[in-house]
């Protein structure tokens, strides 16, 4: 019944997104080319694919060889236009992934404008150094053409099977996908088997120059967001937790956290939620139903509350973050920025 309902709107949603492509397939809508390569780290999907582990695996292998600054839109913050992020920045004026980014990597620049080619220009203006631009979420916008073109697909929601908005999960076209160079595969099952990968592989690629790699999300220990206050260094395999988070989609985190812990409450919130002093009043309640618990958040929700003067002591002290990185199946991570690096300096 709700599918029913959800057709039309979907119908509709797909209209518009095809004749905005169709304007600038046309020529009546114009791709800017800039003098420096951009890679373009995107999904057609919402949720989250994994795009800002990826963006970070990418800035920390090419600061190797490259002077490089990030340029997201900044999804969700008070501001408008360009502005620099900074380690002292507030979430809600530069976005929380951002904020993320530069507090990992405080010697980049890191920038957000709604505008993406107006982004580039101030970046080429402020710092002529930078030879490489990542632009965080992308693949959409069109009016910047990348040299390399990341596109993240959840393993999870199969482009194949899914539907547009609202009815699924998808924010673009699946034949747009012909414009990607690489697709990278996350949380992929322990049991994907190589005939599964095949057939993903199959589905996805439409031209030689087109790249696949399968990848799954590697957790770590929790860490604690205040060390000085934790009461304790590490959450030890079987301790009972309180699950938080404000992500795209919660499962894979909240059954990563079932793995290894005893999950006695989860709070789940909408993708970049605002922290608001109910919700910290919600998580003094749990710790209070919950003696001996300790909240575990993603990275993205630790960023919004290192303020510490707007997060309770309770919490202070009970409050840690699951570090995630990309851990790649068949390939390694080194094979796959090679050939990326190859891609952006114009090697063959």
């Amino acid at each position: 019944m709700l599918k029913c309902l959800l057709a039309p709107a979907a119908f509709i949603y797909k209209m518009a997104v095809t004749f905005r492509h169709r304007l600038f397939d046309w020529g009546i809508l114009k791709s800017e080319k800039f003098d420096i390569p951009i890679i373009c780290i995107g999904n057609i999907t919402v949720g989250g694919t994994g795009k800002t582990p990826m963006a970070e695996m990418i800035i920390s292998y090419m600061s190797q060889r490259h002077t490089v600054a990030l340029l997201s839109r900044g999804y969700g913050r008070r501001t408008k236009g360009y502005r620099e992020v900074t380690t002292t920045s507030h979430y809600r004026d530069v976005g929380d992934e951002p904020l993320q980014i530069k507090l990992k990597f405080p010697q980049t620049v890191v920038a957000v404008c709604e505008k993406r080619a107006d982004g580039i220009r101030e970046i080429r203006r402020r710092h002529p150094d930078v030879d490489l631009i990542i632009m965080d979420d992308g693949f959409q916008h069109r009016y910047v053409e990348p040299k390399v073109n990341v596109v993240m697909i959840d393993a999870t929601r199969p482009v194949q099977h899914d539907s547009m908005l609202p009815m699924g999960s998808l924010r673009d076209l699946p034949e747009q996908l012909r414009r990607a160079h690489y697709f990278v595969v996350t949380k992929c099952p322990e049991k994907m088997t190589p005939i599964d990968r095949r057939i993903l592989r199959k589905v996805l690629l439409q031209f030689a120059y087109q790249r696949v790699f399968f990848t799954r999300f590697e957790s770590f220990a929790p860490r604690p967001l205040y060390p000085d206050e934790a009461v304790a260094p590490l959450v030890t395999p079987g301790a009972e937790i309180i699950a938080l988070s404000g992500i795209g989609n919660h499962r894979p985190f909240v059954s990563t956290l079932k793995a290894s812990f005893h999950v006695a409450e989860e709070l789940n919130l909408d993708d970049h939620h605002v922290y608001r002093v109910k919700d910290m009043r919600n998580l003094v309640n749990m710790l209070k139903k919950h003696p001996g618990a300790v909240i575990v958040t993603t990275e993205k929700d630790a960023v919004k509350m290192t303020n510490s003067a707007k997060v309770p002591p309770e919490v202070r002290r009970s409050l840690y973050y699951l570090p995630i990185n990309i851990s790649f199946i068949g390939d390694s991570a080194t094979d796959y920025l090679q050939k990326l690096e190859e891609d952006v300096t114009g090697r063959n």
